[in-house]
């Protein structure tokens, strides 16, 4: 038994590109250098000593310059290749963190989070693109996949090293953030192909102006707004649900944060398996649909009455993470198979943008409907608003028949 468990493990991982597990390295790296984001806000104000107001508007900085970043990052992707865009935001976002160290006047705070959210999200439309190119035949999924896994598995390790430098330094915690950032440029500029040909002009590609533009696919702008469906009903597992496991469920911070951290471990685990056992079986549309249905399903389980309230919150993030592998991976498949070489990263960044929207809307549409109208009309909400979404789903895929 054990020695099938390994052999499905090794073809799962199979068959993958050498650039495809470069790419992911190179994820892996830059989401670790990710662990000052999550403690911005905590550096404003126990730090700085600054309002939670000034806090706050910090954080909605952040989330608009990520949306202005994925836009442009996913324009320059097409104008002059992956390899450049990832090589100059990984450093010029690390340079900008370093300087963010060195600043306490708010104004200059809130002009370099700007800054550092534009190149941060620029890296995204472009790493999306480079999987897509090299993505060995028959294994775009797992191609994901494997980011997927690498995006996760970096945000937590890089979390965890986070904590433990900002218990001791802030500023110290920015540098490191910094540096680790600019070595992921540097190491994309050596290792990856695309990387030696950054001096690549504009004029090479604006030949390919006429092609096809997202934002006239009328099909992927429809499953753009889907996808924000879908996302920001996914955000809210992490921003909202938590605190309604301490205030209605009276479960411990600690066994919030085990529960909660367990979604990435069953990622790292099991999609990579999952999806070598079920890729090109269906079509994308399908698995998104059942993906939809699963996270709906985890939403009505906080409906659930009379149950044991930990084992309920584990059954809840299960049932969740089971819906995120099954919808998201073969998401990124449909954005990329609307593609071709001189659109990829326009479309790419459309993609990004919407998970961006979903991050500044969602938590705080969240919350206000949960105060206004408590916690299970929210839940209520959410269900029915997956279940359109997994109808709208449904329409798209007899669209494309």
């Amino acid at each position: 038994m054990i020695n099938n468990l390994v052999t499905t493990y090794k073809e799962s991982f199979s068959g993958l590109s050498r650039e495809t597990w470069i790419l992911s390295t190179v994820m892996f790296i830059n989401r670790c250098s990710s662990m000052a984001v999550p403690f911005m806000s905590l550096y404003m104000t126990q730090y700085l000593h600054r309002p939670m107001s000034d806090a706050g508007l910090i954080i909605a900085l952040f989330g608009a310059g990520s949306l202005v970043g994925a836009s442009v990052g996913g324009k320059l992707t097409d104008v002059i290749g992956f390899g450049a865009v990832q090589i100059y935001s990984s450093i010029l976002s690390g340079v900008f963190f370093i300087l963010f160290s060195t600043i306490t006047h708010f104004e200059m705070l809130c002009v370099f989070t700007l800054l550092i959210s534009f190149f941060s999200e620029a890296f995204k439309p472009a790493n999306y693109a480079a999987i897509a190119v090299y993505a060995a035949p028959g294994t775009l999924t797992r191609s994901y996949s494997l980011n997927r896994l690498s995006n996760n598995l970096g945000f937590a390790i890089g979390s965890g090293i986070g904590g433990m430098i900002a218990s001791f330094s802030y500023p110290l915690l920015f540098i490191v953030d910094g540096s680790v950032s600019v070595l992921s440029g540097i190491a994309i500029f050596i290792v990856l192909p695309a990387g030696r040909a950054v001096l690549k002009t504009a004029a090479d590609k604006l030949q390919h102006a006429a092609v096809a533009k997202p934002w006239k696919d009328v099909l992927f702008m429809k499953f753009l707004l889907l996808n924000v469906m879908l996302t920001t009903c996914f955000f809210l597992l992490f921003r909202v649900v938590p605190i309604f496991y301490k205030e209605v469920w009276h479960i411990d911070e600690f066994w919030i944060g085990m529960i909660l951290g367990s979604n990435g471990l069953i990622i790292a685990l099991f999609e990579m398996v999952m999806i070598s056992k079920i890729e090109n079986k269906k079509s994308p549309i399908q698995y998104i649909i059942m993906g939809v249905l699963m996270i709906a399903a985890s939403y009505l389980i906080l409906l659930m009455p009379g149950m044991i309230p930990v084992l309920s919150a584990v059954l809840v993030t299960m049932t969740f993470t089971i819906g995120e592998m099954l919808a998201l991976p073969f998401i990124n498949t449909f954005v990329m198979s609307r593609t071709n070489d001189h659109n990829r990263g326009q479309y790419a960044a459309g993609y990004s943008m919407s998970w961006s929207v979903s991050q500044v809307v969602g938590p705080s549409a969240g919350f206000y409907l949960a105060e206004m109208f408590g916690y299970n009309w929210l839940w209520i909400g959410l269900i029915l608003l997956l279940l359109l979404c997994a109808w709208g789903f449904k329409l798209l895929g007899r669209n494309m028949d």
